[in-house]
């Protein structure tokens, strides 16, 4: 099994921003999620995925990713995803030993911004760097799907103010 094990932070400030390697486009879309897993097709700059998440107890999820032609990443990202789409920015930046990878939202969740950084066991010291803010993992509102819900919800309501 394909155990994926990360940590998600806010950041404190921009102080990543000179020390990126690398970035890339990507969009996500969700085509079935329940409580405990999800399957998700994405089209990063150079290929396209499908990955199945499940969770596996703690911070441990099962995580299968398969490369798949991007014209299927683009029918079913218009076709099958009800509307369930993100796009992002992700920005890789190394820091002592590790890759963080920095998200900044497009569209929809434009304005969110999230670290995360893949671990090797649950237990790992993970050195923080001065630009990371407080630790998110595990906190429900800041699972994709219910920012995306959240920020649905606030724009329903300032729509419906006359």
């Amino acid at each position: 099994m394909a155990i994926e094990i990360e940590r998600k932070f806010l950041l404190a400030g921009d102080g990543w921003r000179p020390l990126v390697v690398r970035q890339e486009r990507l969009r996500d879309g969700l085509l079935v999620a329940t409580a405990d897993r999800k399957v998700r097709v994405r089209i990063y700059d150079a290929k396209a995925t499908l990955t199945v998440k499940a969770k596996a107890g703690g911070i441990h999820n099962a995580e299968y990713e398969y490369e798949i032609p991007r014209a299927d990443a683009e029918e079913l990202l218009a076709q099958h995803c009800d509307g369930n789409l993100l796009t992002k920015i992700r920005h890789y930046v190394p820091y002592k030993g590790f890759m963080w990878e920095i998200d900044v939202y497009e569209g929809l969740l434009a304005g969110v911004v999230l670290a995360e950084v893949e671990i090797p066991r649950d237990d790992t010291d993970v050195p923080l760097p001065p630009w990371i803010g407080a630790e998110v993992t595990g906190q429900p509102e800041y699972k994709k799907i219910n920012l995306q819900m959240a920020r649905r919800a606030e724009l329903a309501a300032a729509k419906a103010v006359p």
